[in-house]
């Protein structure tokens, strides 16, 4: 998740925005580099988006299925679902490289993306645009949805059942370190359910205004409304890529551990180093006593 994130970054921000905003000029700004550029966009972010869906899912067996959750839960399982999911993403994006055309031609060279007319006429492109769509993001939408709302469902009635087992003693529910991790859970999981669809909204609405609109995408007039709710929509997208993975990291406690061992090792390295020149510096003063 972590990569696929910053894959994003790289391509989206860096590769495009940065390059857009001051770099207008440089040969990334080639017609065909530039229509590659994008389509690696979209690679990554479905790479990101379909990561945390399966993440979801990985979560919901861990938590709901036990009987599945020794077969599943393994390293050899996430290793197909990770390439498995990064090579459907290529498959997906590979129609994006060829929606583009030239916005200027300068020297016998094509400058700029623009997209091509027919792609908002022809039946061929509207109907991907659709699938590109359904794919990305309505369909995670519905899983996170759903499997969130299933572990929850699952957590609760299971934090029903241990209170009537452990009586009604408040203190011992008080204290009950089993129900506050459930309860820890189920705010996890709204938040990633949220974060998720509330990042990803203002894209998805953009969508159907093109769709049922003469509006379209990639305009470069900052004075249009739908420009500016267009442009936000990607920046919020690539939020989203970014929150995903932080907040599924800081909440594991392994992650927390390996985090703070990043930061204190180079400091112990230092320590130890200092340690052993004064340890040597000891030793020398006494031989030479």
């Amino acid at each position: 998740m972590a990569v696929a994130d910053l894959m994003v970054l790289v391509f989206n921000v860096i590769l495009y925005e940065i390059k857009e905003a001051y770099f207008p000029h440089s040969f990334l700004n080639y017609t065909p580099i530039c229509s590659l550029v994008i389509a690696l966009i979209y690679i990554s972010l479905d790479w990101s988006v379909w990561l945390t869906v399966t993440f979801t899912f990985d979560r919901f067996v861990i938590i709901c299925c036990q009987s599945l959750r020794f077969k599943y839960c393994t390293m050899k399982t996430a290793l197909k679902v990770i390439t498995a999911v990064f090579m459907l993403s290529i498959l997906e994006n590979i129609p994006i490289y060829f929606i583009f055309e030239h916005r200027e031609v300068i020297n016998d060279v094509p400058w700029s993306c623009y997209v091509k007319s027919s792609f908002y006429t022809s039946p061929t492109w509207i109907a991907y645009l659709w699938f590109e769509t359904i794919l990305t993001p309505f369909t995670p939408f519905a899983l996170i949805f759903l499997l969130n709302a299933l572990t929850i469902k699952h957590i609760i009635m299971a934090n029903r059942v241990r209170s009537k087992l452990r009586g009604n003693n408040r203190e011992a529910c008080q204290t009950d370190q089993e129900t506050e991790n459930r309860r820890k859970s189920i705010i996890l999981l709204v938040a990633i359910s949220s974060n998720f669809i509330f990042l990803w909204m203002v894209n998805l609405i953009c969508f159907i205004c093109v769709q049922f609109t003469d509006t379209q995408f990639l305009e470069t007039d900052y004075n249009d409304s739908f420009t500016i709710a267009e442009k936000s929509g990607y920046m919020l997208r690539c939020l989203s890529t970014c929150t995903n993975t932080f907040i599924y990291g800081v909440s594991q406690r392994h992650f927390r551990e390996e985090l703070k061992n990043v930061i204190i090792r180079p400091f112990l390295s230092i320590a130890n180093i200092f340690k052993r020149w004064n340890t040597k510096g000891t030793s020398s003063k006494n031989v030479n006593e």
